[in-house]
């Protein structure tokens, strides 16, 4: 049940139960009064019979005053037969009536009132309050329903726009909801500040990764032509490939640093997938084996496109187990390995620099997934993430079409 349906749920509820007791509590008062009054008009009654009675022998003409009347409700008689007086709201000849009895002589002496007006009284006066209660529930829940609905209406924006922050958008703001400065209003500034203050955090350390790597690729540079003058040898050999560890990865802090900016537009064309793939696993020399005889037509960036297979098929050679297969269906790339898989983590909150998500997936600096979706994003395409359930890590790249048209930058 959404916010609005249980704020008008609980408001309903409430001007149900206010009107049921107001209604409850004023029937009872009016049946009270109207009781009351009955009794003590024919308490005076009989106080008059009796005193005619005792003057005359005879009961007084009016109140349907009599002696022994067959309708008089039997408690009431039993009462009077005792020698007391009391009254007694029953059943009439005519509806519902107020009786009076004494004993006087050894007779029981009983005036009569009918007491139907005053029920019709009563029953009148409850309906008006049945329609009063329920034109005044039907206004309440009305208005509860437009303030709910301008509650979730606010809340609603306020959601929207935290996933849009979510999604990567950190420029975006809820911004004022309304003159109100309520909670709601609060929880738009929080959002906002965190947003203003993610986005600030995110582009410092941008500048800081691409500052760092900017500055250790000419120093790189310098110490891998110095390995090359370095003599033939085990030692040797072993820092060279350091060092050009070192400086691929400084090639990928600054390539990641470029994606982050936006700041690569890519050269888009109509080629066929099949050739273009060939090619592109022809120049890795992955050894990755190759299917792409259903392959389509697709407007993409070869070159973006070669580094997104490229890491898709390094990533699974480094951290899954052979035969790697890519194939292509339509305009659908896909890359599987046979070995353990994504790990729960990459697949929950995706690729994460400097993460590779599970000691059993290898080492490496867990910047190819983040490249390939970088460069897959740039290209207007869609990488998705899962694991077989044979067995192994497939990744899923879906191209734009020949009809699309990528987002550039």
């Amino acid at each position: 049940m959404t916010l609005r349906r249980q704020i008008a749920a609980v408001i309903a509820l409430v001007s149900c139960l206010v009107g049921t007791a107001v209604g409850v509590l004023v029937h009872r008062a009016s049946v009270d009064q109207h009781t009351a009054q009955a009794r003590k008009s024919a308490l005076a009654a009989l106080d008059t019979v009796l005193t005619g009675y005792d003057a005359t022998g005879e009961p007084v003409a009016g109140w349907h005053a009599a002696v022994g009347d067959p309708a008089l409700p039997a408690e009431l008689r039993r009462l009077a037969e005792r020698g007391r007086q009391g009254s007694l709201l029953g059943p009439g000849p005519r509806g519902p009536a107020m009786w009076a009895a004494a004993g006087a002589n050894g007779q029981v002496l009983s005036v009569r009132m009918d007491y139907a007006e005053d029920a019709r009284a009563i029953a009148d006066l409850d309906r008006a309050v049945a329609i009063g209660a329920t034109l005044s529930v039907l206004v309440t829940v009305l208005a509860g329903v437009l303030a709910a609905d301008r509650i979730s209406s606010r809340l609603r924006t306020a959601a929207r726009t935290a996933r849009t922050i979510a999604g990567g958008d950190l420029d975006a703001r809820i911004g004022p909801l309304g003159r109100s400065r309520d909670e709601v209003a609060d929880l738009a500034a929080a959002v906002d500040s965190m947003s203003a203050a993610l986005r600030d955090r995110l582009a410092g350390e941008q500048r800081f990764t691409a500052d760092v790597a900017h500055e250790l690729r000419t120093p790189l540079t310098g110490l891998l032509t110095a390995s090359e003058l370095l003599p033939p040898g085990r030692p040797t050999e072993l820092v060279r490939n350091r060092v050009r560890a070192l400086r691929d990865l400084t090639e990928d802090l600054l390539e990641v640093s470029r994606l982050d900016a936006g700041a690569e537009t890519p050269e888009l064309a109509e080629l066929p997938l099949g050739p273009l793939l060939a090619r592109i696993v022809a120049a890795a020399g992955s050894g990755a084996e190759l299917r792409a005889d259903a392959a389509g037509t697709v407007t993409t960036d070869p070159r973006r496109l070669a580094r997104v297979v490229d890491n898709l098929v390094a990533n699974a050679q480094r951290h899954g187990r052979g035969p790697v297969l890519v194939s292509a269906e339509g305009t659908v790339v896909t890359v599987r390995d046979h070995g353990p898989g994504y790990p729960e983590e990459i697949l929950r909150d995706g690729p994460r620099r400097f993460r590779t998500g599970a000691r059993e997936r290898g080492g490496g600096h867990g910047l190819g997934l983040t490249i390939a979706q970088g460069h897959a994003a740039a290209l207007g395409a869609a990488l998705r993430l899962a694991n077989h359930p044979d067995g192994g890590a497939v990744a899923e790249l879906r191209l734009p079409g020949p009809e699309s048209t990528p987002p550039a930058g």
